[in-house]
């Protein structure tokens, strides 16, 4: 059984010191599961997708950026339904003109997730927050407790956790003005 090539490509740049949890020999992979014994005798069975820990460490990494959502539809928003968009518009021409400092963003949950609902949909962020310490003010709104994992979309893709919240907002901000992010329980990893 061979890691996969991302594994490959990775493995140089480890180092035990700054990644305990990954000091095992060469020789061991990571990518055992209970039904790997029935995939060495059938190999025409597909593989199954790497474990999201690697995915969550390539991210880190930078060496891939951002991981699409291919699993789940994300809703449409209910805030952009409740009002319209010349309305929308204006509230964040306001808020930009008084703020300007700040970044209007719109927190939605996600269709079909598990995680609770946020009291609170709309945020002034401010511009030189990353995307990590903004998913952390989330998790504490929707009282997430620590072991549940939480993901953060922007038009369906999960952006970069170092990501200045600014920058994202300059690249995803909507035609009324808002940043729309929308969060979910799981996450299924599409193409990278």
């Amino acid at each position: 059984f061979t890691p996969p090539l991302a594994w490959s490509l990775i493995r140089p740049f480890l180092h035990r010191s700054l990644f305990p949890f990954f000091s095992v020999p060469p020789s061991a992979h990571l990518f055992d599961h209970p039904a790997a014994a029935d995939r060495e005798k059938n190999l025409n069975s597909p593989r199954p997708p790497p474990p999201p820990p690697l995915l969550l460490l390539l991210r880190s990494l930078e060496i891939c950026p951002c991981v699409r959502s291919g699993g789940f539809a994300m809703a449409r928003s209910s805030f952009k339904m409740e009002h319209p968009l010349e309305r929308r518009q204006a509230e964040s021409a306001r808020i930009r003109e008084k703020y300007p400092d700040r970044i209007p963003v719109i927190v939605e949950r996600a269709e079909k997730t598990d995680v609770p609902d946020i009291d609170k949909k709309k945020y002034l962020v401010p511009a030189d927050l990353t995307v990590g310490q903004f998913v952390y003010v989330v998790r504490k709104r929707i009282k997430l407790s620590p072991e549940k994992a939480i993901f953060v979309f922007v038009k369906n893709i999960l952006p970069p956790t170092a990501a200045m919240m600014s920058a994202i907002y300059e690249e995803n901000k909507d035609e009324d003005g808002f940043l729309y992010m929308t969060y979910s329980g799981e996450n299924t990893f599409g193409s990278l």
